[in-house]
Order: structure tokens, then C-alpha cells, then sequence
């Protein structure tokens, strides 16, 4: 005969069973998010070294999808896809000029001089951002993107008639590429780039130098996201500000390995081919977000 008390342990176990089930189903659904983090990584480190970009084009996209998937207040979901790719370009960019470096191709005195500009510029956009919608943040990268594919393909760039810019030349496009790139959640290098090889620097350097100016753009860009999003609601578990932690540390964690790699390869690429792979990405990008 089921007394009370069979009763009272027959409704516990069956709802530790519920629990178990449910958390093992968030385990599972934290894995896969996990993984998709560790693989976005990966390509994004790729095209840290690769093209001077801190994958930023590729990562913002990403986690807006995989964020609204999660659940995450349209009011913050931009936001933070821009705050925490931010944050990964911190890691992306520190092997990819590491190798960038040994191979003798970044230009240390243009990112001197570009980099007082770029620390004011990125504080001033992340506070732009602010301002700015998500939808309509995503059309105007887009657009923005294949204009700067446009102008690599078909070389629609002046010819390489002006010198190497002069330091307030290189501060003043510093703080303009920082300001841009904070709101893009971008490493700046579609715009850096373009802009070192207008002024006549070899794409090999551009790139290079483009990677070492990702830095100081992410460092400085992520920690204006971190104090802007101090105070904003509701954010998720596991964020600061508007830094979701687990995707910046699963993206950081494949990115740094593969960094180099994709800095190797760009050294073995013709200047041409490089140009066209970086116009494609860059085109691929501007369509993913106006679509």
C-alpha cells in the first residue's frame, strides 16, 4: 500500500527527475553555444592576421543572431554583440601582431601616431553608440561595408600620388577609424587598411600596422562598452556592462591560435589576391547585414 509518505517521495523524485532533465538540457544548450563561440573564434583570428581586421564584421553578425536566440532584450542585444566583439579583437590582436611583428612588416612610428587619435576616437563612439538603434547600426555598416569592397576590387582608391601622411595627418585619421570602429564593434583594418594604401604604405605593412592599431581600438572601445553598459537593463548573467563574458571567452580562446596562422598566410598571398579576398569578405559582410 502507497502511504503519504510514498506519495511525498514518488512527487520529490519525480520532480528531481524534471530537474535533472532540465539541467542537463542547459548543459547541452550551453555546450553548443559554447562551441559556436570557440569555432566563430577560429575564423576570426584567421582574419585578424589575415587581413588586418580584428573579425569584428563577422563577430557582430554572429552574436546578434546567436544572442537573439538566447533571449536577450532587443534593447541591449546589439549593444552587447558590439561591446563583446570588442573585447575578442583584445585577444585576435595580440598573436596576430606578434607575428605580424616578427616578419618585420608593421610600421611602429604611423601606429605611434595613429594611436592618439584612435584611444579618444573609440571612447567618443562608444558613446555614440549609444545613441544609435541596432537595425539601423547594422544597415549602415552594411552599406559602409561594400563601398570599401567596391573601392578594393575595382582599385577605385586615388593612385598612390600622396606621401606617407605626416603625424597630425595620422592622428586626426586615428581618431577617426577609432571612432568608426567603436561603433562597429570592428578592429578598424576596413579602414585602416584602405586608408595606409591610399598613402602609399604596401598592402604587407597596411595590414600589419592595421592589426598592432586593432589593438588599442579594442582595449579602448571595450572598456567605454563596459562603463556605458554599467548601469543598463537587463542585461544577462555573466555580463559586465555590455560584455557577455562566456562568448568572449570561448571567441578569445580559438582566435589567438589561429591568429598567426592567418598572418603567415598573408605574407605568401600576392598583393593582388589580397586585395580581392579582403574586397569579398568585406562584400559578403555588407550583405549579411542588410538582409
Amino acid at each position: 500500500m502507497r502511504g503519504y509518505g510514498g506519495d511525498v517521495f514518488s512527487a520529490k523524485l519525480a520532480h528531481s527527475t524534471d530537474a535533472g532533465s532540465a539541467s542537463e538540457s542547459v548543459l547541452a544548450g550551453g555546450s553548443v553555444e559554447f562551441l559556436i563561440y570557440l569555432i566563430l573564434g577560429g575564423f576570426a583570428g584567421t582574419l585578424a592576421g589575415l587581413f588586418g581586421v580584428g573579425g569584428g564584421m563577422i563577430i557582430v553578425p554572429v552574436l546578434v543572431y546567436s544572442f537573439a536566440l538566447q533571449g536577450f532584450s532587443p534593447e541591449v542585444l546589439t549593444h552587447m554583440a558590439v561591446g563583446t566583439s570588442l573585447a575578442t579583437i583584445v585577444f585576435t590582436s595580440i598573436n596576430a601582431v606578434r607575428a605580424h611583428h616578427r616578419l618585420g612588416a608593421v610600421r611602429w612610428p604611423l601606429f605611434v601616431w595613429m594611436t592618439l587619435g584612435i584611444v579618444v576616437g573609440s571612447v567618443l563612439g562608444a558613446l555614440t553608440a549609444a545613441y544609435i538603434s541596432g537595425p539601423a547600426l547594422q544597415k549602415i555598416i552594411g552599406v559602409f561595408a561594400i563601398l570599401v569592397a567596391a573601392q578594393m576590387a575595382f582599385k577605385l582608391q586615388p593612385k598612390a600620388a600622396l606621401d606617407v601622411p605626416g603625424k597630425p595627418t595620422l592622428t586626426l585619421a586615428g581618431g577617426f577609424i577609432g571612432w568608426a570602429s567603436a561603433i562597429f564593434g570592428i578592429g578598424g583594418g576596413s579602414l585602416t587598411v584602405p586608408f595606409l594604401v591610399w598613402r602609399s604604405v604596401p598592402m604587407q605593412q597596411a595590414v600589419a600596422t592595421s592589426s598592432a592599431c586593432g589593438m588599442p581600438i579594442a582595449l579602448a572601445g571595450a572598456a567605454s562598452f563596459v562603463w556605458t553598459g554599467w548601469s543598463a537593463a537587463p542585461l544577462p548573467e555573466w555580463s559586465i556592462g555590455y560584455i557577455y563574458l562566456p562568448a568572449m571567452i570561448g571567441i578569445a580562446a580559438t582566435s589567438m591560435l589561429f591568429a598567426g596562422f592567418g598572418a603567415r598566410l598573408a605574407h605568401r598571398l600576392s598583393q593582388t589576391l589580397l586585395k580581392r579576398l579582403f574586397a569579398l569578405l568585406l562584400l559578403c559582410v555588407g550583405i549579411n547585414f542588410l538582409v
